[in-house]
């Protein structure tokens, strides 16, 4: 019996050539954060956004701003020789640690489009190597969500 793949690889597999691929490549700055600029910096610098190449790092003090805006080439090629691909064109410092933002209200929330069939036979076809009922259940789900908010 073959080994079951970590989550991270299946999702990696199940979307190679769409744009959440290119999301989840992102999203791997935040995992080695920590490793590639170690825990010193990390306690005092946190990435805090990612936009067309330019990573944005909040920053807790002016003085810690000012020591990273000289490492940061050396931040950039660490991220990028670690993600394995030049991702990290720039990094953007600005004041302030980045809390996790709090929920957005469901009253406030914009209301999801309805799926078109094409979608639902996407999600279908892209949840179909899932052996686990209930796993491709929730992933399922979580791709019609992704799409009704318009983000695929």
């Amino acid at each position: 019996m073959p080994r079951p793949l970590a989550v991270a690889n299946l999702l990696a597999e199940i979307f190679r050539g769409s744009p959440a691929e290119k999301r989840l490549e992102e999203g791997k700055i935040w995992l080695i954060w920590e490793t590639v600029v170690g825990a010193q910096i990390a306690a005092q610098a946190k990435p805090a956004g990612f936009r067309y190449g330019v990573l944005t790092v909040a920053v807790a003090s002016a003085p810690w701003m000012q020591q990273l805006s000289y490492l940061k080439k050396e931040i950039v090629a660490k991220l990028n020789r670690r993600l394995g691909t030049e991702l990290v064109k720039d990094i953007y410092l600005r004041a302030g640690r980045r809390e996790a933002p709090a929920p957005e209200p469901i009253a406030t929330r914009r209301k999801a489009r309805p799926l078109s069939s094409d979608e639902k036979e996407r999600i279908a076809e892209r949840s179909a190597a899932i052996a686990d009922p209930e796993l491709r259940g929730a992933f399922a789900s979580l791709m019609a969500r992704d799409m009704a908010d318009g983000n695929e």
